[in-house]
């Protein structure tokens, strides 16, 4: 409309249409208004570039965006801290700590003081690679440097932490944000109740949901998803359901995720009708499952001996157009093989093949495990050979299964043979397989000797 009147946008305004849709993930757009504001010969500035190479870095260009700094720099515009900020973060998006720490000491070079986001994005990308001490000492120098970190930064040490399993360091530093009055944010204790959750410390991440409260923060939808996941991991089918009840109460929709938990302990409960009901009642809310959600159901009639049932699921995935996976279908073989099924197990395996799903060493251990405790080992060998012939090496599982195979049909020198191949190859027997031979083998001072 202002181009009709014969207004030609400031670039200012045409800045603020670059920032939102580049907010919006709309790079297409981003770049015809560009293209338009150089048609219509409207000036760029700073802000214009720096956007612009924010777009470049979004689609992963990011020698593109330097070459862009320099094209910038021969039209006489000076790179701010932001430009080679969005260079740097754009590195350590994606894990590339090398191009991002060229572009710390390229920015110094030019006389350009890094900033707390410079040292964030550092101290963030560090953590992500796993580089923790990294991080930490990039941390303390911005600190030496009179740089006030954020929560973000903070957090990204959390998680760092967190990941690693290193609590203690973890909360050491939750407790440094207090102290400096950095208010931790909803992410912070979501990240610290998920660690304690996965470490099965049910009380403490009890007592951290609590300071959330007392804090005056409202618990998110990922708070609660992680919290219904801890006690459907645990088994507290109750505990996770109240929960779910709680999410509807406040208006927080529940997810996938949060479905596919609760499914699981319905599941890991002996309760498949409920489970089936909840999948059913999930499908007419209109959301849709994805293919966690359906393993997570095939595993459930499995364990419960309903092999059928879990089938027939296969049917549903490919009438809703989700792709099974390589768990869909070892899930599927494993309860084939439980209920005697192999040969079933067997046809399994080579429709997974026609599907174009390469499986996996657990696909053959399936299948080795499934002959060796019917007895049939000429089977169970066969599919071995299966196994190396296309590259994969047995596992433990795979040398205890058939060592018990071979105990049972009372083969015990043959058992004897293959505990010492599992042996030379460097994989250590565990308590499964000495109790086999000796009892393959009914005389423990002979299999000492054998040994």
């Amino acid at each position: 409309m202002m181009k009709e009147l014969g207004m030609l946008p400031r670039t200012e305004t045409c800045n603020d249409m670059l920032s939102l849709f580049l907010r919006m993930d709309k790079i297409e757009a981003a770049w015809v208004l560009y293209a338009e504001m150089f048609r219509l010969k409207i000036d760029s500035t700073v802000c214009t570039f720096n956007i612009m190479i924010n777009v470049l870095c979004k689609e992963g260009k990011l020698k593109k965006a330097k070459e862009f700094v320099r094209h910038m720099e021969g039209l006489g515009f000076k790179p701010s801290v932001v430009t080679y900020n969005t260079i740097l973060n754009g590195y350590c998006l994606r894990g590339n700590l090398e191009g991002a720490n060229r572009v710390f000491q390229g920015m110094k070079g030019k006389g350009v003081e890094p900033d707390g986001y410079t040292y964030g994005s550092l101290v963030s990308g560090m953590c992500k690679e796993g580089r923790l001490e990294q991080a930490s000492e990039i941390f303390l120098k911005m600190e030496e440097n009179g740089l006030v970190p954020t929560a973000v930064t903070y957090n990204a040490l959390i998680d760092g932490y967190c990941t690693k399993g290193d609590l203690e360091r973890a909360f050491s530093f939750k407790d440094e944000m207090v102290r400096k009055g950095i208010l931790p944010t909803v992410s912070t204790y979501n990240m610290l109740i998920h660690a304690l959750f996965m470490e099965c410390r049910e009380g403490e991440a009890d007592a951290l949901i609590k300071e959330v409260g007392e804090m005056g923060m409202m618990p998110d939808a990922i708070t609660y998803n992680i919290l219904i996941n801890g006690y459907c991991r645990s088994g507290n089918a109750k505990k996770a359901f109240n929960l779910h009840d709680e999410m509807l109460s406040k208006g927080i929709q529940p997810s996938r995720v949060t479905y596919t938990s609760l499914i699981y302990v319905l599941s890991k409960r002996n309760r498949m009708k409920e489970a089936d009901d909840l999948f059913e009642k999930i499908i007419k809310r209109g959301i849709l499952p994805d293919v966690v959600m359906f393993n997570a159901l095939i595993d459930g009639h499995c364990a419960n001996g309903n092999v059928e049932s879990a089938r027939l699921l296969i049917k549903e995935m490919d009438k809703m157009k989700v792709p099974p996976d390589e768990v869909t279908y070892n899930t599927l073989m494993q309860g084939h093989c439980r209920a005697g099924k192999v040969e079933a197990a067997r046809r399994i395996l080579d429709e997974m093949k026609t599907r174009g799903i390469r499986p996996d060493h657990i696909s053959y251990n399936t299948l080795i495990s499934g002959y060796s405790r019917r007895g049939d080992m000429k089977d169970a060998f066969k599919v071995r050979d299966e196994m190396l012939s296309i590259g994969f090496n047995p596992t433990r599982l795979t040398y205890n299964a058939l060592i018990q195979g071979l105990c049972k049909k009372q083969e015990g020198d043959h058992a004897v043979g293959i505990l010492k191949e599992m042996v030379s190859q460097g994989i250590t027997p565990d308590d499964s397989t000495y109790i086999s031979l000796i009892e393959g083998i009914g005389n423990v001072d002979r299999f000492l000797e054998n040994k």
